[in-house]
């Protein structure tokens, strides 16, 4: 069985749990290396029996937050709003009109803003998103301009709130977008989740660490 199939067998049922036990820069640049240990609840002892333990290298990181300790989930992921603005071009947000009520309008950006991404991310976080010259209330008050530069399907959404508010909204996706480098290889980042942490990066490969238990 290939190695990470086997540690994502062994963190399936309701007792397995896994102890994310270190997390480190690795040998070459934009690589980190994560070591994973599966246990078993045992009820009798009142505690977790180990199981297993892996070494995930990491290859091609772009964004990372990681806790150690006890986890009981963990994913490889292709697709999740965690990777929006990694997969997806970055789209400028042109308006051109006033809302009956700026206040109204601003919630309702706020609210797009986390139907796109959850928990995942924050509007107040992630400065890029909205343009941040003037407070956004100012901003949408002056009738024209630039709402911000923002991944793909957060614009799309955006641009709806906009023309419910009776505002016109251009979108401009990034001309340069590419979805595959100069050598036709994927540019798309994949998504390592455990529980609330996550490490986005090109690709992942996981190895056994000593005999199995």
């Amino acid at each position: 069985m290939p190695m990470r199939a086997k540690l994502l067998s062994e963190l399936q049922a309701e007792q397995d749990y896994g102890v994310l036990l270190l997390t480190q820069i690795g040998g070459a640049p934009n690589e980190l290396q994560m070591i994973v240990e599966t246990a078993v609840y045992d009820e009798a002892a009142q505690g977790l029996r180990p199981r297993g333990a892996y070494a995930i290298r990491v290859l091609g990181v772009r964004e990372h937050r990681a806790t150690l300790g006890v986890f009981g989930t963990l994913k490889f992921l292709d697709e999740h709003p965690l990777l929006f603005h990694h997969n997806t071009p970055r789209t400028a947000v042109h308006f051109d009109g006033k809302a009956k009520s700026i206040y109204e309008l601003v919630l309702d950006i706020s609210q797009a803003y986390v139907s796109t991404f959850g928990r995942w991310r924050n509007i107040i976080d992630q400065h890029d998103d909205i343009n941040n010259a003037m407070p956004l209330v100012d901003l949408l008050a002056t009738g024209y301009g630039m709402l911000g530069t923002m991944p793909k399907p957060l614009a799309e959404r955006i641009s709806k709130v906009l023309a419910h508010h009776g505002v016109r909204a251009t979108l401009s996706e990034d001309a340069n977008f590419s979805a595959t480098d100069e050598h036709g290889r994927s540019k798309f980042a994949k998504l390592l989740l455990i529980d609330t942490s996550y490490v986005i990066a090109l690709d992942f490969s996981v190895d056994q660490v000593g005999a199995p238990r």
